[in-house]
Formats: structure tokens, sequence, C-alpha cells
């Protein structure tokens, strides 16, 4: 699971060209990173952006062209591009599912740009044969939203630990929410960056019903040893 930092482009390439050695692996791309774009309008203008971004095939003359359309068409065309835009460093990778980072998903939320949540589920359905995944701060108003637009059991990535660390809403809300919606949750910050010990973090999360993923950082290769670790059931 990773961003679409510019360094990810290049283990992307390592992956492509050894694939016999990794046929399997898969990778879980979430989107966008923004500093990459702010960083690339400094640098290089809006203009010079676009054509760093966006896929070589015409894209950048469409997305003009939908500028001068109505505004919903305007919106979709322009959300699907910066998908494919992100995308592209993937080509001919595994990517099954593919995640909207929280950043984006709760700003839509709170702007009550619902829809743009349904363009991005159906266009990585469409074009890249992938599952939709949204990451979120507030996972039971998500699951509201998503329920409302029809998009039926989706893959949400929440905070979920045992002390409600940047979890909105609540524990109890969060916990009843996992025991009763239709939904794949997979646990982020299970250790509430850092304030629970591995052994009673782990513990916690592998106690909630459903959870079968759980996504964490770890900025030294001795966080992923088994000692660091608590053991967990399969």
């Amino acid at each position: 699971m990773c961003t679409t930092h510019d360094r990810v482009a290049e283990i992307c390439d390592y992956f492509r060209a050894n694939r016999q050695k990794y046929p399997d692996y898969q990778f879980y791309p979430c989107m966008p990173y923004a500093h990459k774009y702010a960083n690339a309008v400094t640098e290089h203008g809006i203009v010079g952006a676009l054509r760093k971004f966006l896929p070589e095939d015409g894209a950048i003359s469409r997305c003009f062209a939908a500028l001068s359309r109505w505004q919903a068409r305007t919106s979709r065309v322009i959300l699907q591009l910066l998908v494919d835009a992100e995308m592209k460093m993937f080509d001919g990778l595994s990517t099954p599912v593919v995640f909207m980072q929280n950043v984006i998903t709760d700003l839509l939320l709170g702007l009550g740009m619902k829809d743009a949540l349904r363009i991005f589920a159906e266009h990585v359905r469409k074009k890249y044969k992938a599952e939709p995944g949204f990451i979120t701060m507030n996972m039971p108003k998500l699951l509201d939203v998503l329920e409302e637009l029809g998009i039926d059991n989706p893959i949400v990535c929440a905070n979920i630990n045992k002390i409600g660390f940047r979890m909105c809403g609540g524990i109890e809300a969060y916990e009843k929410t996992i025991a009763t919606r239709r939904f794949r949750p997979v646990a982020m910050s299970v250790l509430a960056s850092g304030a629970l010990s591995p052994r009673e973090a782990i513990e916690y999360v592998c106690n909630q019903p459903k959870i079968e993923s759980i996504v964490f950082g770890a900025s030294k290769s001795r966080q992923h040893s088994p000692d660091e670790v608590a053991d967990r059931p399969n």
C-alpha cells in the first residue's frame, strides 16, 4: 500500500523490470499525493504540471476542451483525468484496490460534493478493473454517504484503535458501525501514533468483527520484526 509519491514510480519501474521475481506482487495505490502537485506547479507552472502528470494520449487537449462545457461534465472529466495521471506509474502492475486519500475523501464530505465519490468509484471499476477504496477520518459519516450513492459493501480504511485517536464520532460509534454496517473495514493508526503498545493495540483491533486487514507505517526495519509486533490470530 503506497501513496503516489514520485519515488514510488521508481519502485514500479523495478517491479516491471523484474516481473519473474515477483509474479504475485500487488500494489494498493492511495491518491492523490497533494504535495507532488503543489511542488510541480511551483516549479513548472500550471500548464507544465499538467503536461508532467496527465497521460500522453490527448488527455490535455480533452481537459482544456472540457473547461468550456457545463460544470458537471467538466468535474467528471477532470476527476477522471487526475485519477489517470496518478495511475500512470502503475501501468502493467496489479492494482486490485485503488484508494482515495482521506485529505480528499473528507474534503468532499465536508463540501457536500458526494457525486465526486461516485465518479471516482465508477472510473476505478471501469477503467482499471479494480475496486475503489476510501480512506477517511469519519467512517460513520462516509458510510452514510456511500450507502446513499448506492456503493455497496465498500472498502473503507479508517483509524481504529483502543483510545479513539482521530476517530471522528468516538469509539462507541465506530464499534457499532463495524458490528452492524455492511462494508469491508481496513484498520490504520492502530498504535494511535505510538500511544499504545503493539500487543494491546493489535488485540483490540482483532477483537472487532470483520476487520481482516491492518495497514501501518514503520520508520525502521526492526519494527517489522515479530519481536516488535504482538502475535495475532490468522
